[in-house]
This record gives structure tokens, C-alpha cells and sequence, in this order.
């Protein structure tokens, strides 16, 4: 008997018709082997340098490798700050006091009247916004990355046309690993709101080396990443 031959009197024992099962007990089979997996969902091991941190520790970590991937990080005591601290950010790099940002309602219920100069445009990105604003889901302090998920509310292209991209982060949502991330994720869409059309998990600025080994900063999206954490 050739190898061929006997590779297929196997398969031919493997799927005899006797031991078939039906197209509903097999549904039942791969539905039941699906959920067994979500729910007892085992974690990668954590890196010693976030285990068992508090908020005040992750958020150290946070900044660290943020400012090692070339972004930067704002901690304000209350929502009240953030519109200060975004009309200092964009004073500090001379550009215009305006932002573009979605329809979520974190980011209309902001005080912005207390920064009349700041002229604020909303829904997707456009290629003469020089400054961009979203919310991120959660942000990794294990690899400085935001979490930012895309929706109606959050339009996807604010997260990579313009050259200045601020994200707003609560201190409760600053985690360490990325699986404590993507275990938020999963508890947004079991709580109705669904998957996100997209997720992004931004660490730092666009930046490449791809041509003669130079970095170079905004070659794929924004130039400059700015954190603000909250609380």
C-alpha cells in the first residue's frame, strides 16, 4: 500500500458514515467549542513591570514609554482642565486654536466655553485640520499604546490625517497590560454597544526609517501624539 493509499484508508475510518454527526450536532459541537474558548479565555503571561502597579505607577510607566516613542503626556485633575491644557498644547507649538472631533458626547460635554479662542469643528477629518481630537477605550502602560475605537462618534481618519492628534484618556482606563484592554473592548460589546468597526492601537507618532535610516516624523499620520490623562 503507497503512502497516498494509506493517508486515505484513515480519513476514510475518520469519517465513516456511522460516526458522522449531523449537520445540527456538529452546529452544536463548534458552537459549544466556541464559547467553552471565550469563556475560559486564558491570559498571556504579564510583564513584571506592570503587575500589580496603582494608577499613579501605570501612569509613570505610561508617560515613559510614551516619550521614548516620541509622544508626549498631560495629566489634568478634572475634565474642567482639558480645554486649557489643549489651547496650551497647541500655544506651545504655534499652531492655530482650532480642532476638529467627532459627535462623542465625552468630548461636547467639556467645558469649552472657558476657552472662547478655540474654534472647534466636528465629523471626519479634513486635509486642512492641523489638530485632531479623540477618546481612547483604554491605554496600555506596558507599551505606551491608546486604544482608540472607530465609530460614528469617533471618525477614524482624526486619528491619522491631521499632524497633531490629542487623546483623551481616563486615569481609571489607563491599565497595564494589553490584555486588560481588550478585555474593556469585549465589555463594551457585551454591555450593546458592539464591536468597533476598527481599533487602533496607537504607541506614539508616525514616524519611519525607511529611507536611509533618518527618522522621520509624520510620514504614515500625525507628527506629534498628545496624551491627556483625566483625573
Amino acid at each position: 500500500m503507497s503512502s497516498r493509499d494509506r493517508i486515505l484508508a484513515k480519513v476514510r475510518a475518520g469519517v465513516a458514515a456511522g460516526n458522522q454527526p449531523s449537520v445540527a450536532d456538529s452546529d452544536k459541537l463548534r458552537r459549544a467549542t466556541v464559547e467553552q474558548r471565550l469563556a475560559a479565555h486564558e491570559r498571556h503571561l504579564v510583564p513584571e513591570r506592570t503587575a500589580g502597579k496603582s494608577a499613579a505607577e501605570l501612569s509613570t510607566i505610561m508617560r515613559r514609554w510614551l516619550e521614548l516613542a516620541g509622544g508626549e503626556m498631560i495629566e489634568v485633575a478634572s475634565e474642567g482642565a482639558v480645554p486649557a491644557a489643549i489651547a496650551d498644547f497647541l500655544r506651545r507649538y504655534n499652531l492655530p486654536q482650532r480642532l476638529r472631533m467627532g459627535a462623542d458626547k465625552r468630548l461636547g460635554g467639556l467645558p469649552w466655553s472657558n476657552e472662547p479662542q478655540l474654534e472647534l469643528s466636528h465629523g471626519p477629518a479634513e486635509r486642512t485640520d492641523m489638530a485632531s481630537l479623540t477618546h481612547a477605550l483604554a491605554a496600555v502602560a506596558e507599551t505606551g499604546t491608546m486604544v482608540v475605537a472607530s465609530c460614528a462618534d469617533n471618525p477614524v481618519t482624526l486619528s491619522f490625517l491631521p499632524e497633531n492628534n490629542i487623546v483623551l484618556v481616563q486615569r481609571a482606563d489607563v491599565v497595564g497590560p494589553l490584555e486588560d484592554a481588550i478585555t474593556r473592548v469585549r465589555t463594551r460589546a457585551d454591555s450593546g454597544a458592539g464591536l468597533p468597526r476598527t481599533l487602533n492601537m496607537i504607541s506614539g507618532p508616525s514616524r519611519s526609517a525607511d529611507i536611509g535610516g533618518i527618522p522621520v516624523f509624520g510620514a504614515h499620520g500625525p507628527r506629534r501624539l498628545c496624551l491627556i490623562v483625566i483625573g
